[in-house]
């Protein structure tokens, strides 16, 4: 039996597959833990115990800065990305999660790759380590346009292993968000493309799906089955942010009542009167809805497409920042959805992309193939067996 530490941010899509992964390595009968920002790790997991918090006082800093990046999109974003949320986050979560390796004594640490703080104690303390790659945009490069940006982010990576006295020997084996041990990747080739080498320590292991802390309930009633189901969700950090584009989607869907129902996750002060054939739930489980659903409409969020693609959904993807330009155009070239401007996009657009991925059957055909691919990846049991070789 080892025992394995989870290192996450404090973001629910880069959180939930860990979930999935450390349950099915538990039933294996390794210990795991958490440990992250109480406030948004300690509801997603089963047994909110397993978390060692990384700090001692509120989030109150997180607020502020998903508040100040609100309406931020291309350079501006990705600046603020890593200027104002990854270092800094790293930063102060170092000491926490310094401490939360001496308090649990780990044999490994499995690290998700916005969790910088992770990859640091780890080389510092000379334990193996394991990416969670819970998005695929970086492993093919998004920097290759933008050369600049990459080398800048490369010297932020550096400066912060300087910081913090991690060996130049250790330091230099590698990118701190890639593992020189092991990279998780939750998706296949069949979605990231398959033009690119990895190396040999990269798995392939599809979304990690499974068991979730039961704090969303749903009025499955509603779903008569008669009609198709359109789930419309823009994840959980850009929701506040999206109620032009929420507001849109709602005008699309309104005049298709009469073969749409349409579950738009978001919070429902957002929007005035709803037609019937519309429900808004500030939250719903989404795995459970997914399963009695005919297509996505979506913010590009790797953890909503995946999880969707899983189904053999069909998507609209409607980008807004960071990763999700790059996860869109990979459902694009797989023939698994369209793609429509997130600021812009107007209702009758919108309709017709909706009814688009509904009625043409390619996009389902793509969405099934891609669905294959992932349950021949083996997804939360392959990645488990993938952990348990370095243990």
């Amino acid at each position: 039996m080892s025992r394995v530490l989870f290192v996450v941010p404090p973001l629910a899509g880069h959180t939930l597959p860990t979930v999935a992964l450390g349950h099915e390595l538990a039933g294996r009968g390794h210990e795991v833990a958490w440990v992250g920002h109480r406030e948004v790790i300690a509801p997603l997991l089963p047994d909110p115990d397993r978390l060692i918090p990384v700090q001692r006082g509120p989030d109150d800093w997180l607020t502020e800065v998903v508040a100040r990046s609100h309406g931020l999109r291309g350079p501006a974003a990705f600046q603020f990305l890593w200027r104002d949320f990854l270092i800094p986050l790293a930063e102060s979560s170092l000491p926490g999660v310094a401490e939360a390796v001496g308090r649990f004594g780990p044999d490994l640490l499995v690290v998700d790759q916005q969790a910088l703080a992770g990859g640091v104690v780890a080389r510092q303390h000379g334990l193996p380590w394991v990416t969670s790659a819970t998005t695929s945009a970086e492993l093919t490069d998004p920097f290759v346009t933008v050369p600049k940006f990459g080398a800048w982010v490369r010297e932020q990576l550096d400066g912060l292993q300087r910081a913090h006295r991690v060996p130049l020997a250790v330091a230099e084996r590698g990118d701190l968000r890639f593992s020189e041990y092991l990279v998780l990747a939750y998706t296949t080739r069949c979605l990231v493309g398959s033009q690119r080498e990895f190396p040999d320590h990269y798995a392939f292991v599809g979304p990690s799906l499974g068991a979730r802390a039961a704090t969303v309930d749903y009025p499955w009633h509603w779903l008569d089955g008669r009609r198709q189901h359109l789930l419309v969700t823009l994840g959980t950090v850009d929701r506040e942010n999206g109620a032009r584009f929420l507001n849109a989607v709602l005008a699309a869907v309104e005049p298709l009542g009469s073969r749409l129902q349409v579950t738009i996750a978001a919070p429902p002060k957002l929007f005035g009167e709803l037609p019937a054939h519309v429900l808004v739930r500030e939250f719903v489980p989404q795995l459970e809805v997914l399963a009695r659903t005919d297509a996505v409409v979506c913010h590009g969020g790797h953890n909503t497409v995946c999880e969707s693609l899983a189904h053999g959904l069909p998507l609209v993807v409607a980008p807004i920042r960071d990763d999700q330009p790059t996860i869109a155009n990979q459902v694009v070239e797989a023939g698994a959805g369209r793609r429509v401007r997130f600021g812009r996009v107007g209702p009758a657009e919108l309709r017709e992309s909706i009814l688009d991925v509904l009625t043409f059957p390619g996009y389902r055909a793509a969405a099934e193939r891609i669905r294959a691919s992932f349950a021949d990846a083996g997804g939360t049991a392959a990645a488990a067996d993938q952990v348990e070789m370095l243990t």
